[in-house]
């Protein structure tokens, strides 16, 4: 840690750092200092500040005095990775099923990645351990209808006809998405469970124009934007329903607001990617939710949907995946009891790794085991999350 700063941890391997901004405008403004240092940094830009991960070390003293100089400061509070590990008695038969649901690339570790380094990793773990009758705990991934007519799974199944298994019966259901309307002027943009466009740009300069652009737009309009800046790309996006009027609660016509995204985006050069666009969220059952999701709101640090009658927890500042519940029938007492083949896995800085598991615990909790820096945690229904931490 003190050889890169004190303002940067390393998570799940990487970097890391989020430095708080009292708006996009001033966010956008480090981004663009950030993207003159190197393309290759990862930069997560945010309503209340913004996450930087870099490629290497060498460039974290002068992103932090550039955040220094424009008056941001880092917390190192808001940094976790959240990941999902699938385990399976023969893991290289999963990885192709898996590989197509999410057009990931393979990964370090084994697993699977997203490329563009937003949607959670996919660790596929050897286990001989029997098989449930059911996950309690699957995906939702959303994609543009092409994409997932492409990805071909075979006929799917469910009450929504979108829900497809793995050779190990571990649900996913993979969902078409569909245009933001019908209008030319939002032609860019896909509706992904996010409304989301995704722009190639050609040079640093440029995406830091867009960067500023959509900053400026989304201040005016008081729209909490989330802007992925990824090596010779850029991801605009409203967060999960945040375009619908009743998940805003703005004097806001989304659509307007896209079109006027979209045209700052095309005049200042950039292409959209209509390929991209990808919304991936966790379901857990339960048959207490209330019970579940308040361990889950104290194990990630989430906070709760403010629409009366949804499920749905999400990261403040909305980095890592949503999380949605489902009841379970109380009378189904062998699903209740099965240990899952899904678990979650929380990268968190080591010097916080202690706070957030007396959190965990004392929200109904149980520790299963632990290591030097893991920790194995049941929730009051066992489904497990494993706690890594990492100096």
């Amino acid at each position: 840690m003190t050889a890169i700063g004190v303002d940067w941890r390393v998570v799940d391997g990487v970097a890391t750092a989020w430095f708080d901004a009292p708006s996009l405008i001033e966010g956008a403004a480090l981004a663009r200092r950030i993207a003159e240092l190197s393309a290759e940094i990862v930069v997560d830009l945010r309503a209340t500040g913004m996450r930087v991960r870099l490629a290497s070390d060498e460039h974290a003293e002068a992103v932090s005095a550039a955040a220094r100089d424009l008056g941001l400061a880092a917390n190192p509070v808001a940094l976790q990775h959240l990941s999902v590990v699938i385990e399976s008695a023969n893991p290289s038969v999963m990885k192709p099923f898996w590989q197509r649901v999410l057009d990931y690339a393979p990964g370090e570790d084994g697993g699977l990645a997203d490329p563009l380094r937003r949607d959670p990793e996919v660790r596929i773990r050897r286990s001989t351990e029997p098989r449930p009758l059911r996950n309690r705990i699957h995906l939702d991934v959303v994609r543009p209808a092409a994409a997932v007519e492409q990805a071909g799974l075979g006929e799917a199944s469910g009450p929504f006809g979108v829900c497809h298994s793995d050779p190990d019966g571990n649900e996913v259901d993979l969902v078409p998405g569909a245009a933001l309307g019908e209008r030319s002027e939002t032609a860019d943009w896909q509706v992904v469970f996010s409304a989301m466009a995704c722009y190639r740009t050609t040079s640093p300069t440029q995406q830091g124009e867009l960067a500023s652009a959509a900053a400026a737009l989304a201040s005016n309009a008081g729209f909490p934007l989330l802007v992925d800046l990824r090596p010779g790309l850029m991801i605009i996006d409203s967060g999960k329903d945040q375009w619908g009027d009743d998940a805003h609660g703005l004097e806001l016509d989304f659509t307007d607001f896209a079109a006027n995204l979209q045209t700052a985006a095309r005049e200042l050069g950039a292409t959209a990617d209509l390929r991209l666009p990808r919304f991936a969220q966790l379901f857990l059952d339960a048959a207490d939710v209330a019970a579940v999701r308040a361990f889950w709101v104290a194990a990630l640090g989430y906070t709760h949907d403010r629409r009366a009658g949804v499920t749905d927890i999400h990261d403040p500042r909305r980095l890592n995946p949503v999380l949605v519940f489902q009841q379970l029938d109380a009378s189904e007492t062998q699903r209740r009891q099965q240990r899952n083949r899904i678990h979650f896995e929380l990268a968190v800085p080591t010097d916080l790794s202690q706070t957030r598991l007396a959190a965990t615990i004392a929200a109904g909790g149980r520790l299963l085991d632990e290591s030097k820096d893991r920790w194995r945690v049941a929730d009051p229904e066992g489904n497990e999350i494993v706690l890594v931490s990492r100096a």
